[in-house]
């Protein structure tokens, strides 16, 4: 199935992009279920028998991070005991005990979500993970906090209020939960309830959690641009990587200065901005559908190897059989 859009979502983009984006949150109700992780996922997930830390983890809103070992369980592999391995028991019985379940990057290792992730950040222009949180009934995973990211939460089961508090005044603000003494003012409260999508901008306070995915969507940041000002500064640089001496050393220097001297002149904010960005999203593959590209699978490399199929990097199956015959005959008659 073809992962949403974000049209699926908001509906008229346009009018997203000047009303809400980066400006204030909301609330939609799309025809169609937007998430494409939900609890049977979850519990697929878990009968795989391959999820494990750190791609799970577990917290309390009292700012305490459980254990792994409390919901966790080892294995011997190949010999040699190996940590970490979800255990569906134990995380039940967290979860009924209050705590809530987050899985980390769910768009590393569950092909739709992957899919998703890959489209959105094609129309956003920007990084995208996708995190999984599972809250109990009347229980808070995380208290109100804020995040460097815009995101988007997908609610896939329970109802849950969510609160989301104004943006900070300054640009000095920091990440996690608000301070004791800043009085936000509250600019939504809503139930949400499955199916519904949750938009919060970048900076603005958040709590309220129950089944949902959240694509937290990063926008660029002053070291980005940093590093994106280095990149541009040196395109075209002709200076030897590793001088030797002071005197090959004071020359690269100063070719350096030289060089970014004449490329400053040349760059405007709008080169960096774009540079930045660039290099922001660069990671997250994608093709011209905004979907990741799938690599060949194990079924079609073995259909390669046992047909001979011209192309592939090895001689079919029966090719090599044959082969082997041939050296082995060739042996017996020297023999």
């Amino acid at each position: 199935m073809e992962s949403p859009t974000l049209a699926d979502w908001v509906g008229d983009v346009e009018s997203f992009s000047s009303h809400q984006w980066q400006h204030k949150p909301a609330v939609f109700t799309p025809e169609t279920l937007a998430s494409p992780f939900d609890l049977d996922e979850l519990d697929a997930a878990f009968d795989s028998g391959l999820l494990r830390t750190p791609y799970l983890e577990m917290v309390r809103s009292n700012k305490v991070t459980v254990p792994a070992e409390a919901y966790t369980t080892s294995r011997l592999v190949n010999g040699t005991t190996q940590h970490g391995f979800a255990d569906r028991a134990k995380v039940v019985g967290l979860l009924r005990a209050g705590a809530t379940l987050l899985l980390r990057h769910v768009d590393q290792w569950h092909r739709p979500t992957a899919d998703l992730v890959a489209r959105l950040s094609g129309e956003l222009d920007r990084r995208v993970e996708a995190f999984f949180f599972v809250t109990p009934a009347d229980g808070q995973g995380l208290a109100i906090h804020r995040d460097d990211a815009d995101v988007f939460a997908l609610q896939v089961a329970g109802r849950k209020t969510w609160y989301v508090h104004g943006a900070p005044t300054t640009s000095d603000w920091s990440l996690g939960e608000l301070p004791d003494e800043e009085d936000s003012p509250q600019l939504l409260r809503r139930v949400l309830e499955p199916g519904h999508v949750l938009y919060i901008p970048r900076g603005f306070a958040q709590a309220g959690l129950s089944a949902h995915l959240s694509l937290t969507i990063r926008d660029i940041s002053l070291r980005d641009l940093a590093a994106a000002l280095q990149q541009c500064l040196t395109e075209g640089l002709d200076a030897p990587a590793r001088p030797l001496g002071e005197a090959a050393i004071a020359d690269a220097a100063a070719t350096l200065l030289d060089h970014a001297r004449t490329k400053l002149a040349t760059i405007a904010p709008d080169d960096l901005r774009h540079a930045a960005r660039a290099a922001q999203t660069q990671t997250q593959a994608r093709q011209p559908g905004g979907e990741a590209p799938r690599p060949e699978t194990f079924t079609a490399t073995a259909r390669n190897w046992d047909s001979g199929t011209p192309g592939t990097k090895r001689a079919g199956l029966g090719s090599v059989v044959r082969t082997w015959h041939r050296l082995r005959d060739a042996g017996r008659t020297t023999a």
